[in-house]
């Protein structure tokens, strides 16, 4: 046990699929999974481990935010020895050629943090996924006919909808960033930090250019084809 994880060492896969949202890790065990067990309900941030197509797996919710995914990443990887987690996640774009229900895959993550500095203890501003575990994906992709836009995205400890859009929307046209959420730097920094494997799935749910969004109360079955992509992923 850690202070924020509950579950026994052996309760853990060594792969982790992780959604921000606990609800929507209890809908993918339920939908998904089979012989699924909670395994962890500290803070209501929920776990479960069952089986996916007889590949045992674990989706565990993250939070919020590199600080709440940075203890749960860092714990799963340090202490239960998770080998590989992939983030499936919400995110909003800037990119006007990135629309409302489409998949992004992160190649790499722009730090607005200070993530870096404090963990890595460098100043490291963009920090690469797991390239094995995206051409993995990529392939999954391709397999199941799903349409994938790979490339990079930005991390911020702001939500975008609260910041000043202009320096938001020059920042991607500088770099043409896919996609803006608050979460992979962290991620992808631990796993460099700790020699694992960390990925990012994301579903585009609002876009600064069309205007358009999912409603949140949609957003859990919207997000079904991610879901999928990253299950049939674990699986080679």
């Amino acid at each position: 046990m850690t202070p924020h994880i509950e579950s026994k060492k052996e309760d853990i896969a060594e792969i982790v699929l992780m959604p921000g949202d606990p609800l929507r890790a209890k809908y993918i065990a339920e939908k998904y999974l089979t012989e699924a067990k909670l395994v962890n309900r500290i803070r209501n941030m929920f776990g479960y481990t069952g089986f996916y197509k007889g590949k045992r797996v674990t989706v565990f919710a993250s939070g919020m935010g590199i600080p709440s995914i940075g203890i749960y990443a860092y714990e799963l990887f340090n202490f239960y020895d998770v080998k590989r987690i992939i983030r499936i996640g919400s995110s909003g774009s800037f990119n006007p050629d990135i629309k409302v229900g489409n998949l992004v895959l992160a190649t790499s993550s722009r730090s607005i943090t200070s993530f870096d500095s404090l963990v890595l203890e460098r100043d490291l501003k963009e920090i690469e996924a797991s390239q094995p575990l995206n051409e993995i994906i990529k392939q999954t992709a391709q397999e199941l006919n799903l349409r994938l836009n790979i490339g990079k995205i930005i991390t911020s400890d702001v939500f975008d909808h609260y910041v000043n859009f202009d320096n938001f929307l020059k920042l991607h046209e500088e770099g043409n960033y896919l996609a803006t959420e608050m979460e992979s730097f962290g991620l992808f920094a631990l796993a460099q930090k700790l020699n694992k494997e960390a990925s990012c799935l994301l579903t585009v749910v609002d876009s600064h250019n069309s205007k358009e969004e999912i409603p949140a109360e949609d957003r859990e079955k919207a997000l079904d084809d991610m879901i999928k992509l990253a299950l049939e992923s674990i699986i080679k």
